[in-house]
């Protein structure tokens, strides 16, 4: 496989006092970004029943609006990275929140169910995109020794989400009803657009080496599909179990169903321990951070059955769960970036469509194991082989990687990024 084409470096790397100083706010504006993507991704699950009451739909129908979410970022992740590869990342951040603001003002203001089931697309549109760009944003304003760290403090708010945003919001539509819920999504899209303008710091873009042609090209490369076939298999593995840990923690740990919320809200920790951890790990080794998450997330699920037999063990198994999918993040994210070294927008977007991937195909196969009739736990035996599977494409992975990606190391962007005055 031949050699990328050399590049100038970007520079946006904070060379200053002043510009160092600005790092951890612009960290922090990826963060609110990902807070509210977080938040509308997972709320919907919790206000089916208001939603469809209020509709007159039936509960199944209702969870569609969950799927065409998905189905948003899947189109939208590759397409709006690959469109807007030429322009300013700081621009294309705060328009990806601006479609963000759309598509949950007009869930809020739907008059039906279809108008709903079109917003709802509209909303996941820039969800993968908005990541793709931020991971490359992150990486690009730190040392290389500190990338991985980067990119696991923007993802915080997408696992903070899961601990404060849902909740409240799902609370907030069950009390307010599900319309007002979506609009103050919309006001976290507005603060986040504020922050990005705010604390990105200005960069001018050249004329990129490749065009589009070239960006999709990166996409044809074999070890990008073995990177991004490691995103499916882990996080479907997590999928596989987490879609059905409520009949488990109620049918086997023996909790009450009141109990559920404060149980998945421990998810949430767990995965914001497991994203930071495997963000600090993953700058020392990101091959054994990657291999040590698969080989841990293989074992919390193996331990399943066991470990859903007493309340205090579930509880336990829940957080683990978390913790041993999360390390995993920030090092596939970097892992499916240093492949395409030349396209790493457009890769980064990619692997979060390979995550809504995961999410669906880990729940059908998580689900087929209840059918046959193997018991409650039996999903999360089906997500330890996934996760089996995942380790031994990141073994393929590794085996087969061009000469020209470091290892361990993310490879500059191609697109020359120049930081600027920040002006607040």
């Amino acid at each position: 496989m031949s050699r990328p084409t050399p590049t100038t470096p970007p520079t946006m790397l904070p060379t200053t006092v002043s510009a160092r100083r600005t790092t951890p706010l612009a960290l922090l504006a990826l963060a609110v970004g990902a807070f509210g993507i977080g938040t509308t991704e997972f709320v919907m699950m919790g206000l089916l029943p208001e939603v469809a009451d209020d509709l007159g739909v039936s509960i199944p129908s209702a969870g569609h609006l969950v799927s065409a979410y998905a189905l948003g970022v899947v189109i939208g992740a590759p397409l709006l990275a690959a469109v807007t590869a030429r322009m300013s990342r700081r621009k294309v951040l705060m328009g990806l929140m601006g479609l963000f603001i759309a598509g949950n003002a007009l869930s809020a203001f739907a008059p039906n169910y279809d108008y709903l089931l079109a917003a709802r697309f509209l909303s996941g549109l820039p969800h993968g995109a908005f990541f793709g760009v931020g991971a490359v944003v992150a990486t690009s304003m730190v040392p290389p020794e500190r990338k991985a760290r980067s990119v696991s403090l923007m993802f915080l708010g997408l696992t903070v989400a899961n601990v404060v945003g849902v909740p409240v919001a799902t609370a907030m539509g069950q009390q307010l009803g599900w319309r007002a819920t979506f609009l103050g999504v919309s006001v976290i899209g507005a603060a986040a657009i504020a922050a990005l303008a705010l604390l990105i710091p200005h960069d001018r873009v050249g004329a990129p080496v490749t065009g589009l042609r070239g960006e999709l090209a990166a996409l044809r490369s074999l070890p990008v599909w073995l990177a991004l076939g490691t995103t499916v298999a882990g996080f479907g593995a997590l999928f596989s179990a987490y879609s059905y840990i409520t009949p488990m923690l109620t049918d086997s740990a023996g909790y009450a169903d009141s109990s559920v919320t404060l149980l998945l809200a421990l998810f949430g920790v767990g995965a914001t321990i497991g994203n930071l951890v495997g963000g600090r790990l993953a700058d020392h080794s990101m091959r054994g951070t990657l291999f040590g998450g698969l080989v841990s997330l293989i074992a919390v699920l193996g331990a399943f059955p066991l470990l859903m037999s007493t309340a205090w063990s579930a509880a336990l198994a829940v957080v683990l769960l978390g913790v041993a999918a999360f390390v995993t993040g920030s090092p596939l994210n970097l892992m499916v970036m240093e492949r395409a070294s030349t396209a790493p927008s457009l890769a980064s977007s990619a692997n979060q469509a390979a995550f809504n991937l995961a999410n669906a195909g880990g729940a059908w196969i998580g689900g087929l194991a209840l059918a046959a009739g193997f018991g409650v736990t039996s999903p999360a035996l089906v997500g330890a082989g996934l996760a089996v599977l995942g380790l031994g494409v990141a073994g393929i992975a590794y085996v087969v990687e061009t000469p020209s990606v470091g290892r361990g190391r993310v490879v500059a962007s191609h697109v020359p990024v120049r930081a600027e005055k920040v002006h607040h």
